[in-house]
């Protein structure tokens, strides 16, 4: 009995021991990556129920930041905007393969996808949506047909502009051209997800931001998350984060209602991880309905795409030798919301700044290396 009870007390001591070394070696990989010259603020989330791993992190130069201060979360609203429709088809409302034209306007609908004089706009299905199929230009990033600005660079043009739904629609309908013919190829777009987020409001009767807090936001007790500049969170939060690009703060700025469907949410690290849990967990789709969502298709090296969610092999991305894989998404202003299976590990965060989008992915790959060495 003396000896069970001392080889239990040695094994507690080693692990309490691995855990602090894990600790201890994040702490110091972020605290090095916010002393790089442009990053001016950085949140960080790492969570393993099963490793006992609960390391939050946060740390600013110019304002005051918390580990549970909301953030800009980006593209990483593109998860919760897929499950939303995920959670309308449990409802048989509406189906992966349905034709998008059932459920927008004619108005919305005409001439949305011509190429080569050829109209394929009733081509465009939910899932072409949702994987970045359609072939539909990005009314962000893509280059007009005029050469002139596109909305990511009109951000800053006229800061005080409220963007609709329908004038990001037009902008990418009259201003570009799509790419291919809907379900031949793979372009991200931000364009898709606007058009789904509208889907979800003309199914359910409520606005995108009501619906992500009735289905959401309460259930899963994500009481700090908002959609920016369209609702508050259930509870009384910190103020957002501040976000930049080079040394210019967007945070504030109402021309940021162009980002809606595809990455408006506001959030915390703890919030995100109490969302991808309970997505893991079939807590809020059905099982099938999740395992149809990671139907892959490939995005760039390393990297595929599902509804709303995308897979990373490390090895393939980074050379590693290593058979670690990530599910998750990841946004413009660095943010990041990731899952390792093999490791059973959850790691949110931001760096808040444009730049940094490429350093933040780094990042967690570092940190899995850490646990994954002490594993």
């Amino acid at each position: 009995m003396r000896t069970t009870l001392l080889s239990l007390t040695l094994f507690i001591g080693l692990s309490c021991f691995g855990q602090q070394n894990i600790d201890n070696e994040v702490t110091k990989l972020f605290k090095t990556e916010l002393e790089k010259e442009n990053i001016k603020s950085g949140i960080l989330h790492v969570y393993s129920k099963s490793k006992g791993i609960d390391i939050q992190l946060a740390k600013s130069t110019e304002n005051a930041i918390k580990t549970n201060s909301p953030f800009y979360t980006a593209s990483i609203t593109k998860m919760l905007t897929a499950t939303a429709i995920g959670v309308l088809k449990d409802e048989n409302k509406l189906r992966f393969e349905d034709k998008i034209s059932k459920y927008l306007p004619e108005s919305l609908m005409a001439n949305l996808h011509v190429l080569d004089g050829k109209d394929y706009s009733r081509n465009i299905t939910i899932k072409n949506l949702l994987q970045h199929t359609s072939g539909l230009p990005d009314y962000f990033t893509d280059k007009t047909i005029d050469e002139s600005p596109n909305v990511i660079n009109q951000l800053l043009v006229d800061t005080n502009k409220t963007w609709s739904a329908v004038e990001l629609v037009d902008f990418a309908k009259h201003k570009m051209n799509p790419h291919f013919i809907p379900g031949t190829n793979y372009h991200y777009t931000d364009t898709a997800y606007v058009l789904l987020a509208l889907i979800i409001e003309k199914v359910s009767g409520l606005s995108l931001e009501q619906f992500f807090q009735r289905h959401i936001f309460q259930p899963l007790k994500m009481h700090s998350s908002y959609i920016n500049l369209k609702s508050s969170a259930i509870e009384h939060t910190l103020p957002m984060a501040k976000f930049y690009v080079g040394d210019i703060e967007l945070s504030s700025i109402k021309s940021l209602s162009a980002d809606w469907g595809g990455g408006g949410l506001v959030s915390t690290t703890q919030d995100l991880i109490n969302f991808f849990e309970a997505f893991n967990s079939d807590l809020i789709i059905n099982k099938t309905t999740r395992i149809a969502m990671q139907n892959w298709v490939h995005e760039t090296k390393g990297m595929a795409y599902g509804f709303g969610i995308r897979q990373v092999s490390i090895k393939d991305l980074t050379n590693n030798n290593t058979g670690l894989q990530l599910i998750g998404h990841s946004g413009s202003t660095a943010s990041f919301l990731w899952y390792c299976e093999q490791l059973d590990t959850y790691i949110s965060g931001t760096l808040n700044q444009l730049e940094a989008s490429k350093s933040a992915l780094i990042l967690v790959v570092e940190i899995l290396k850490i646990i994954e060495r002490k594993d």
